[in-house]
């Protein structure tokens, strides 16, 4: 199904026809055809609503960097627009970002019943001096590179060092969603998680490397009312890469 908001073609997609409503934030750069799984759990007693975010799956492009208070914005207006007035939110690593943020504010239009953060991201990690000064050395380097003479001698050289540069979702994203990941990473939630009121339960892989073990224990910590299952062996996907262990975990926290 498709909807549009603000000029925006939007994928979406409703499971189940609970009184209930349910709806699942994506992670960076999935589609929502991944969360299908997730859904199914659900989708008996609860309506289950899908959704691609601009830029991701079939939804169109933003027209403009779109930091994470962006995709916030873009969510309530998503909400007013299928009539959701409260729900609980499910929000696998980026979409989990968009959840803690619209968490904190102190207003939005729908009310949110409580939250499910998979592997969420929000944590920025710290850095040693090792990695300031790669940091730094990428950057210098960066410049020099772009610099048109520079570039005009060494094209298939520089266009093979900046198509190894950063992580997998990074170097596949297009350059305007590379923008927006960019303003992603380089804000630290930390802050914000004491500002969350709801029930909370954490769903973690212990072997995940991109939003790893001890982002979720930080967590647990500074979120009031939460709860942490950690699902041995399984990584950033915890919940394809065991899916029986993590059905478990939602049917017995949604009394299913």
């Amino acid at each position: 199904m498709n909807t549009v908001i603000n000029g925006y073609n939007i994928c979406y997609n409703k499971k189940g026809e609970g009184d209930e409503t349910v709806v699942i934030l994506q992670g960076w750069g999935t589609h929502l055809g991944m969360y299908d799984s997730i859904a199914d759990i659900l989708k008996e007693k609860y309506t289950v609503i899908q959704f691609d975010f601009p830029g991701f799956g079939g939804s169109d492009e933003p027209r403009e960097p779109w930091n994470v208070d962006a995709y916030a914005d873009f969510f309530c207006e998503l909400m007013q627009e299928l009539g959701v007035k409260k729900a609980t939110l499910i929000g696998h690593s980026y979409g989990g970002r968009v959840i803690i943020k619209l968490a904190a504010r102190e207003s939005i239009p729908f009310e949110i019943k409580n939250i499910v953060l998979i592997d969420s991201a929000g944590i920025m990690p710290k850095r040693s001096f090792a990695q300031k000064m790669k940091i730094k050395r990428y950057k210098v380097l960066k410049k020099i590179l772009n610099m048109k003479l520079v570039y005009a001698l060494f094209p298939e050289l520089i266009d093979d060092w900046r198509s190894r540069q950063g992580s997998a979702d990074y170097r596949n994203a297009s350059d305007m969603m590379k923008k927006c990941m960019v303003m992603a990473v380089n804000e630290d939630l930390t802050d914000l998680l004491s500002k969350i009121k709801q029930e909370t339960l954490l769903i973690w892989g212990d072997k995940d490397t991109a939003t790893p073990i001890g982002d979720a224990k930080i967590m647990d910590e500074m979120i009031p009312d939460s709860g942490l299952a950690v699902i041995p062996g399984t990584g950033h996907f915890s919940f394809l890469e065991n899916p029986g262990v993590f059905a478990g975990i939602m049917k017995s926290y949604f009394k299913l």
